[in-house]
């Protein structure tokens, strides 16, 4: 295996100064076409190699200064006013590159589309050190070492499977995590919820952590925005096919919002509560339903705007096995008590 150190502060802007005290030093002039701007406007179009958030941390924490001063990132700038940004290096973290066979739909200078199969950890954590997604694209590719995290700017859980994008360069990253940021990203998920929909609609609810128990997320009223959409793909007698789209991405936005109006998602070991097998099932048919361990959700489809060419790009994901087959047995049940 080939040891490979990530640098997650490592992006630089405007010829940095490196100090002693492993820091980097950056300056500019405010211009003036950005005088009046919010100081965190400002930055982005001063280091746009930089992200929005990033900035705004800075800024927040001190490390950002304008005309010597700490100022509030919606604080308005003026022209001939330096901009300094104190940058401390962040601590390298150590993530092993391992061979482990990728499904890339597309990939070019720019961007790399998995298809990642469930059952697949995104990123090395606490006990998910190897295996990862991560460290099968390091053996892919060593320079995403020098990308944040890797190039992955969005996430899928352990057991969704489907479509994701990774940025190949700091220039990509910084450019599909602000088409986050402005919900320009288009991202379709198909799912199985238990349960007969009548119809699709949209969930507006807030998400944040369960007020009991930490590791789980809920619609609370302190979360944050989180919007969900939805439309009926096929009905059978006590599940729904669905497909979904987001405009935002929050912590298991789907498998919350489908639990709280009350659809929860087949095989969800966390939102999905009890199974339910439907009466007169056949052999087959709870065979099935009981051997369905992961949550039934799909990233089916991913567009987004190309970093270099500006054009819009969309991959799509077919549905995995497992998927198709539950919604064979589905069929064959529905059929059999119509």
């Amino acid at each position: 295996m080939q040891c490979i150190e990530i640098g997650k502060g490592s992006e630089k802007s405007m010829d940095p100064q490196q100090n002693s005290n492993s820091s980097e030093r950056y300056q500019a002039t405010i211009p003036e076409t950005l005088s009046g701007k919010r100081f965190d406007v400002a930055l982005a179009k001063l280091f746009p190699e930089f992200s929005r958030s990033r900035l705004q941390s800075w800024i927040r924490s001190g490390g950002a200064l304008i005309a010597g001063e700490r100022r509030r990132p919606r604080d308005s700038v003026k022209e001939g006013e330096e901009v300094v940004l104190e940058v401390e290096r962040e601590e390298e973290v150590q993530w092993e590159a391992e061979d482990i066979p990728l499904n890339i739909l597309h990939e070019d200078d720019s961007l790399l589309f998995i298809d990642k199969p469930a059952g697949m950890v995104v990123h090395p954590a606490v006990g998910n050190w190897k295996g990862t997604l991560v460290n099968a694209l390091l053996h892919h590719d060593s320079t995403l070492a020098e990308v944040p995290r890797a190039g992955i700017v969005h996430r899928l859980d352990k057991d969704t499977s489907g479509v994701l994008a990774v940025a190949k360069t700091l220039e990509a990253h910084t450019h599909l995590v602000r088409q986050l940021q402005e919900r320009a990203m288009q991202r379709e998920y198909q799912a199985i919820c238990k349960g007969v929909m009548t119809a699709g609609g949209t969930v507006d609810a807030p998400i944040g952590r369960h007020r009991v128990d930490r590791k789980k997320m809920a619609v609370t009223e302190g979360g944050k925005v989180a919007v969900t959409h939805y439309r009926v793909m096929e009905k059978f007698r006590s599940h729904t096919h669905i497909r979904l789209t987001l405009e935002t991405g929050r912590t298991h936005q789907i498998r919350v919002h489908t639990e709280h109006i009350r659809f929860a998602l087949l095989g969800d070991p966390v939102y999905g509560h009890r199974l339910q097998i439907p009466a007169a099932s056949s052999e087959r048919m709870a065979t099935t339903l009981r051997g369905f361990r992961r949550q039934a959700l799909h990233a089916a489809r991913l567009g987004l705007e190309h970093p270099l060419s500006g054009e819009y790009i969309e991959l799509e994901s077919t549905l995995p096995n497992d998927m198709a087959e539950l919604i064979e047995v589905l069929r064959e049940d529905r059929e059999a008590h119509s």
